[in-house]
């Protein structure tokens, strides 16, 4: 057990030339002619990525960028835990503690450009009464918190999570977050609800429905069919997590285009516009300075091993959703009604699975609108 310590990683110059050999001597598979992203990564696409992540990107200044931001680890629950604590500047009023959780396949990374909006709205055009205090953690296996033996679920996750908030002081606070973050935040809610003021959600997660399918309402009943297409058609990746996590991680620890063919491609078809290749390139080198795609891939396996049970549970704390025009997949009210106390469901014209990290502005709204009766 230790207390919390700054933390401000910096790779060794040795970890960074050996990331420019093995990309300079990828070997290139061949692609069918005119293939585009129909069959996976764009190959054209990629070479252009990996020569400039290998000469042209500067992972010291975004290395810079991250570090400015109050980031620390502690222990919780026996793992080393890091995070971004960034308190409120100048309130207005009541601060509220907020906790935001990311999903796969990023880190912290997701919520860096919106940390700064949450915690001092007044200096962004927005009401000074609207700051956070904002904790944002990197899940065991992600980041650059521990690797946990075996993976987490998300209902485990949620308890650490309620433990690093009491030790940072907040014995009340909202939760938001996405895809996995999402699951979490819904936990958090689920078995924190003495603690957890509000939740606010970008998505319902996919369909887990155990009653008898004529209680549905008829759009709850197209869009769970719209998601077992989507799982068809674009869940192979989710498959090979929840199954053989581990003979993929081989072959993507040790090569770094093929890291980036397994990211990009979900960074592509996930968000509502196109990363620039900085911003991809930083979660990319996160991800491959901490060694951390297997584990990642490893919580998938975990969390399919939850009880059927705790999905069917409905969360009685006031909930939110931010439904963005560009994700992947939509559920439709009638459902968000079913899982949850929704007060506050909304559809932004812009952002995709990334919202925070796509449309910071927007999304720093959102959680601003949702969260003021709560403070």
């Amino acid at each position: 057990m230790f207390p919390p310590e700054s933390f401000s990683p910096q790779a060794s110059d040795e970890a960074l030339e050996d990331l420019r050999t093995r990309l300079r001597a990828t070997r290139w598979p061949d692609s069918p002619e005119d293939a585009g992203w129909s069959i996976g990564t764009d190959l054209g696409y990629l070479r252009e990525l990996v020569a400039y992540w290998a000469d042209g990107f500067d992972w010291r200044a975004q290395e810079a960028a991250l570090n400015a931001l109050p980031r620390y680890r502690v222990e919780v629950g026996g793992l080393r835990i890091h995070y971004v604590h960034a308190k409120a500047v100048a309130p207005a009023g009541p601060v509220l503690p907020l906790v935001l959780t990311h999903g796969w396949p990023d880190s912290f990374w997701r919520y860096s450009k919106v940390i700064p909006l949450l915690t001092d709205p007044g200096a962004h055009g927005a009401d000074p009464a609207d700051a956070f205090d904002v904790v944002v953690p990197d899940v065991p296996g992600f980041g650059y918190s521990d690797i946990p033996s075996p993976a987490l679920d998300a209902v485990a996750v949620a308890e650490l999570w309620a433990d690093l908030m009491y030790s940072l002081g907040y014995p009340r606070f909202g939760a938001a977050g996405g895809d996995i973050g999402s699951h979490v935040s819904r936990y958090l809610a689920l078995d924190h609800s003495h603690r957890v003021v509000a939740v606010h959600r970008t998505d319902a997660g996919l369909p887990i429905f155990l009653g008898d399918p004529a209680e549905l309402a008829p759009e709850e009943r197209a869009w769970i069919e719209e998601a077992t297409a989507w799982g068809r058609d674009e869940g192979a990746y989710a498959a090979v997590h929840r199954t053989k996590p581990q003979t993929a991680a081989v072959g993507l620890n040790d090569s770094p285009a093929g890291l980036a063919a397994w990211i990009v491609e979900k960074l592509e078809s996930w968000s509502d516009r196109r990363l620039t290749r900085d911003e991809i390139l930083t979660n990319l080198t996160i991800y491959w300075l901490t060694g951390t795609i297997g584990s990642s891939m490893r919580m998938y396996r975990a969390n399919a091993a939850i009880p059927p049970a705790q999905h069917a549970r409905r969360v009685e704390t006031p909930s939110g959703f931010a439904i963005f025009a560009g994700d992947v997949v939509r559920p439709p009210r009638a459902w968000l009604d079913r899982v949850a106390n929704t007060v506050r469901a909304t559809e932004p014209p812009r952002g995709g699975h990334f919202a925070a990290f796509e449309e910071p502005e927007l999304y720093a709204e959102e959680l601003r609108a949702f969260f003021r009766p709560y403070r």
